[in-house]
């Protein structure tokens, strides 16, 4: 960081939740105050993902776990609203995304590239159930024995919009947070040029197929066949599962959402990819305050209405006129 004087664009970037994260702020109160607020910004995503990952054996995540079937885990009020979203979320993809797919993790092996048979994807699917998700009395409890949940398809997010509201409260009013692709943007650059935030092409990603015009609070999160998983026998096998049958969701290879904030923008960007081309778009289109676009598995791409002011995408404003 440096210590000149006036507005200076702080950058801090971090491993996190198994990818990349990055803080970027402008202040104007010297390096001392930006330190300061840097590592309060990370120690925050920290927080959550210590609190929430299912890879964590001391997080609340792996305690539920462990008890499920046996006796109700304590949780406050953080945990009580992720496990809620995470259900309703599951309700709003006619249960295409539920949270307790972890069950399913035993089956597949993404890392080292092992498909599982269809006999035991088909023995865990029984476990893959939100409704025997219990959350009442400040407790969470998972009813069946072998169940696991994994709120991953809402933490994120969630990690994202708690660092920006922490930047907020700091006085920072430019900013922009990314984690592993899931955006926050706080206020405008400054310079009155809008935020860019470049969506990878999934079948090349080593470049963007566009990029997200905003300015001011805008979240941005992008659902993709590309961040893990890997191709057996000319098929491609991703991490997001269908959780009604067991097996990666197909139609689409991203879904980017653009809302108000990073978790709304995640949830309809998850909702859009799982429940395919036509009814993902469908949902974006019709939702209030969402704007998105997918890209189908064979490459051609559905861009909502409100698009045309908020990308680059071919006859949008940005692609009319590049330098505004």
């Amino acid at each position: 960081m440096t210590a000149l004087s006036g507005p200076v664009l702080y950058t801090n970037r971090f491993r996190l939740m198994g990818g990349w994260a990055s803080v970027e702020f402008v202040d104007e109160r010297g390096r001392a105050v930006a330190e300061r607020i840097s590592q309060a910004a990370e120690d925050e995503a920290r927080r959550i993902e210590l609190k929430f990952s299912r890879y964590r054996e001391a997080s609340v995540v792996s305690e539920i776990n462990r008890n499920a079937g046996r006796t109700p885990v304590a949780a406050d009020d953080e945990t009580a609203a992720l496990v809620r979203a995470a259900t309703d979320l599951s309700r709003l993809t006619g249960g295409r995304f539920d949270p307790t797919v972890g069950a399913l993790r035993r089956a597949w092996d993404f890392k080292n590239g092992r498909v599982p048979s269809r006999d035991e994807v088909d023995a865990l699917l029984p476990l893959v159930d939100s409704d025997s998700v219990s959350v009442r009395d400040r407790t969470v409890f998972l009813r069946r024995p072998g169940m696991e949940i994994d709120l991953g398809g809402v933490g994120k997010e969630y990690a994202v919009d708690r660092v920006a509201d922490l930047l907020r409260s700091e006085g920072i009013r430019s900013a922009i947070v990314n984690f592993a692709g899931d955006v926050r943007t706080v206020g405008g650059r400054g310079d009155g040029r809008p935020w860019s935030v470049g969506i990878v092409d999934p079948r090349a990603s080593d470049r963007c197929r566009f990029a997200v015009r905003a300015i001011g609070d805008v979240g941005v999160a992008t659902s993709g066949d590309y961040e893990r998983g890997f191709v057996k026998d000319g098929v491609r096998y991703h991490h997001i599962l269908d959780a009604t049958t067991g097996w990666p969701a197909r139609g689409v290879a991203s879904a980017t959402a653009v809302a108000a904030t990073a978790y709304l923008a995640g949830r309809f960007a998850t909702a859009a990819f799982l429940l395919g081309a036509e009814d993902g778009f469908a949902l974006l289109e019709g939702s209030p305050g969402v704007e998105g676009a997918l890209i189908r598995d064979d490459g051609t791409l559905l861009a909502t209405a409100g698009m045309s002011r908020l990308s680059d995408l071919p006859g949008s404003l940005y692609s009319a006129h590049p330098t505004v």
